[in-house]
């Protein structure tokens, strides 16, 4: 294959599409959480803890589904419970484990950054495409993240 013909790739066109989606995506969507004070690692993190049982995660299963090291995850967590947002429980049945917890503070927070989030996931996201496109779109990252993070699937839905 010529070098000219390898730069033509339609897979570059696609790969670079997803980059240029995902980063104009995040512009527009990170004033929603940034004017409440959080990063987009918090936002993630109290999205997964609010939409988990009880609230709350294993620090383990938190580590995974925000990609981050157990030490990354660690010091997110100290941030957070600085703030009052998540607090810390100690497993009674295994005390090596610890789960973050969604406290009532991180609930309020959250549910004030949603509605502006929501309105903008709709207006740059979900809302450009029709019922059809979002359907398949949905589907084909479900199988792209299962391919590529396999361990993000129990539990994230």
């Amino acid at each position: 294959m010529e070098s000219t013909d390898l730069f033509d790739d339609p897979r570059l066109t696609t790969v670079g599409l997803l980059y240029e989606a995902y980063d104009g995506l995040v512009a527009k969507l990170e004033p929603t959480w940034k004017t409440k004070g959080l990063s987009s690692l918090d936002l993630e993190a109290l999205l997964r803890l609010s939409r988990s049982p009880g609230r709350r995660l294993r620090m383990t299963d938190l580590a995974t589904q925000t990609s981050l090291s157990t030490s990354g995850a660690t010091r997110l967590v100290d941030r957070l419970a600085t703030g009052g947002l998540v607090a810390r429980e100690l497993d009674p049945r295994d005390r090596r484990s610890a789960y973050t917890v969604l406290t009532e503070a991180g609930a309020v927070r959250l549910a004030e950054v949603l509605p502006d989030y929501l309105v903008a996931v709709e207006r740059w996201f979900t809302g450009p495409l029709t019922p059809a496109q979002l359907d398949g779109m949905i589907e084909a990252l479900r199988v792209i993240r299962d391919a590529v993070n396999p361990e993000a699937i129990a539990g994230t839905g």
